[in-house]
């Protein structure tokens, strides 16, 4: 076991994870194929950009309609809410295609 781990526990009660919840319409998806295509440019233009971990979580099987989830942690809760408005503007104006329907936040 690494010195980290024997060091301190791995999630402190100081520190918070967020998860960010977006829900996106994508107008000019035909296929599952254009779908994927624009949800993968967006997940890793954010995953490159904000250093947080983007996963696709529903509307799988829709051609037009996505669901990703955002993850990250911080010892901080201002420093993540901040971090997830100021993504929720960069997903809002740079979507590629994707339009962003609502958004969710929540911190345990």
């Amino acid at each position: 076991m690494s010195a980290l781990f024997r060091s301190r526990a791995v999630i402190e009660p100081t520190d918070h994870i967020g998860v960010l919840y977006l829900r996106f319409f994508i107008p000019m998806a035909g296929s599952l194929k254009a779908k994927r295509s624009v949800i993968k440019s967006l997940k890793d233009r954010v995953r490159n950009r904000y250093n947080v971990s983007v996963s696709e979580i529903g509307d799988l099987d829709k051609w037009q309609s996505s669901v990703i989830g955002i993850c990250a942690i911080s010892s901080d809760k201002i420093y993540l809410d901040q971090q997830f408005q100021d993504l929720i503007t960069f997903v809002t104006g740079e979507g590629g295609g994707a339009d962003l329907l609502e958004h969710q936040i929540q911190f345990s």
